[in-house]
């Protein structure tokens, strides 16, 4: 069994970390709010004080951050966990964060003879609690062997995408177009529903069996019409960034992206009429008209 340094803990993190200790792995877990890595003590989890302390003797760190600014900071910055990582240890970065960041960490991590496995992850807060996700992987041979009992325990589907560090994050950026294009066109679909006078629940309930069915409109759009508690699954701020990592890449190519562009301008109109925190699905106050916009 491994010994797992784990930083980060937030809606998906915790689940995750939980299923790698039960599976008998060491984790050592660091998060900005101690009481995260505390309440996972019962699953065997051992909260760290610092970065540095959940590094120090990991054979694999887990990287669970929502940016690539953690990332960095993480690694180099106040938590300077790359000085405190032995050699042959892998760093397993499970974040969107865009290809070029990453390929910038394995060649600086290179260095002190650790390799990076790139893992973005895909399936949300509730597949994270029930090691169902999807796991877009990418690194050397020897690193992938290193991380695969984790991969193991934490994904239903876990195919390996690339040889090198940043094509799992390619994919990822794929995977996001697709993902935020639906959730905004599931918004524009069940408001352009109320316009017409039609029941938007009973709409969607014909819509979800039929063609225009997706993972998203069945997702979201249940809580796009019915989310009485406010409940935050996966915030709207989370597309905002992965949508400006979708843009960003494809301005890199010379491609064009309408679709994606036309959807992170919702989500960047959603955060600025303050839903930036909200559950994604109340983008849909941004095409009822709603939503008030705050500067």
């Amino acid at each position: 069994m491994s010994s797992v340094g784990w930083i980060g803990l937030g809606a998906m993190g915790s689940p995750m970390a939980s299923f790698v200790a039960k599976a008998g792995h060491a984790v050592t877990a660091f998060d900005i709010d101690p009481k995260k890595a505390e309440a996972l003590a019962g699953d065997g989890v051992k909260a760290a004080t610092t970065v540095r302390e959940a590094a120090a003797d990991a054979d694999v760190l887990v990287l669970m951050v929502a940016t690539a600014a953690q990332v960095e900071s993480v690694l180099y910055g106040e938590g300077d966990a790359a000085a405190a990582l032995k050699p042959g240890s892998v760093v397993l970065l499970m974040a969107t964060v865009g290809p070029a960041a990453v390929e910038d960490w394995a060649r600086r991590l290179t260095v002190t003879d650790v390799q990076i496995v790139d893992a973005p992850v895909s399936g949300g807060a509730a597949r994270a609690g029930q090691g169902d996700l999807l796991i877009m992987v990418s690194g050397s041979e020897t690193a992938l062997a290193a991380v695969q009992p984790l991969l193991d325990v934490m994904a239903r589907n876990a195919p390996v995408v690339g040889t090198e560090p940043g094509e799992g994050q390619k994919v990822k950026l794929v995977n996001q177009l697709l993902c935020g294009v639906h959730v905004a066109v599931a918004a524009e679909a069940l408001a352009y529903a109320e316009a017409l006078g039609l029941d938007a629940g009973d709409t969607w309930e014909v819509l979800r069996h039929g063609a225009a069915a997706s993972f998203m409109l069945d997702d979201r759009g249940a809580r796009m019409i019915d989310n009485p508690n406010n409940d935050i699954r996966s915030a709207t701020d989370i597309f905002v960034k992965d949508m400006g990592l979708v843009t960003a890449a494809a301005r890199e190519k010379s491609y064009p992206t309408p679709l994606a562009s036309a959807a992170e301008q919702l989500f960047l109109a959603g955060r600025r009429a303050g839903l930036g925190r909200a559950d994604d699905s109340s983008l849909i106050q941004i095409l009822r008209g709603t939503a008030t916009a705050s500067t």
